[in-house]
């Protein structure tokens, strides 16, 4: 008797292979994406690392100028006289720069024993807020000359030296150092104006009658941070001038970090 025959196991069909939908929308998506990767990363580094390295490329060449001078033989030192024990010196009147040539440093012991950015003549962005550091308005009288001493700088943004300026505290040392010495201000307060409150670089500050007999220095800067709705200014008055011959002036030593702040004193 023959066996039953049974019918052959049917193949399993193998699956064919799906096609991936490229759509125009997923491109544009992914291009989008991308592309939002690419502007955070170069907002962080306009805002925050490039800042960093700017700052201490600044720095860096402030210290270069002031060691030069260091190297140098000192110049005479000015007129003096003398007021009980201390001997007290006539601050030497300063050449007057031309556009974005650099005359001096400034030293802020508040923000950092390295803080040290170079000074140049006008407030243009291109030729000296960019790429030099602080700049002195045109109608600024020099270092240690009876009037305003006034000076712009960045709060963000290439190397933003001014980005602290609302942490100065009364009494801290802002310090002008030139070929000559040193010239220390002492800061006394802050203020907020608009962009178009032009009497803040008067030689006696948003008192245009007032005849100029004291020595005062103006730090603008764009407030708040990363706005140019209005201006924060820093003022301070002059306290002395120490001549390179003698070295460097106390005004340079660390800061007391317990001191209130300007803000908090306000």
């Amino acid at each position: 008797m023959h066996a039953v025959a049974t019918p052959p196991a049917s193949r399993p069909r193998p699956d064919r292979p799906r096609r991936s939908r490229v759509t125009v929308g997923s491109v544009l998506g992914e291009l989008l994406l991308t592309a939002g990767v690419i502007v955070l990363l170069f907002v962080a580094w306009q805002m925050w690392i490039g800042d960093l390295i700017i700052g201490a490329e600044n720095n860096a060449r402030g210290a270069e100028l002031s060691q030069q001078w260091a190297e140098q033989p000192p110049p005479q030192p000015p007129p003096a006289v003398q007021k009980g024990d201390e001997t007290v010196y006539e601050p030497p009147l300063l050449p007057r720069p031309v556009d974005a040539e650099i005359f001096a440093n400034m030293r802020i012991p508040r923000f950092g024993d390295d803080y040290n950015v170079h000074i140049a003549g006008g407030t243009t962005r291109e030729r000296t807020l960019d790429r030099i550091g602080i700049g002195m308005y045109t109608q600024s009288k020099m270092p240690g000359q009876i009037g305003n001493f006034s000076l712009a700088g960045h709060r963000t943004t290439w190397g933003k030296p001014f980005n602290r300026i609302d942490k100065l505290r009364l009494n801290d040392a802002i310090v002008i150092e030139t070929e000559l010495g040193w010239y220390t201000y002492r800061f006394r307060n802050l203020q907020y104006v608009k962009p178009s409150a032009g009497d803040v670089l008067l030689d006696v500050p948003q008192m245009p009658d007032a005849p100029a007999r004291d020595r005062f220095i103006t730090l603008t800067a764009c407030s708040p941070l990363y706005s140019l709705a209005e201006r924060i200014v820093a003022y301070g008055v002059f306290e002395s001038f120490q001549p390179r011959a003698e070295g460097p002036p106390a005004s340079l030593a660390p800061v007391d970090e317990a001191a209130p702040s300007a803000e908090g004193a306000r």
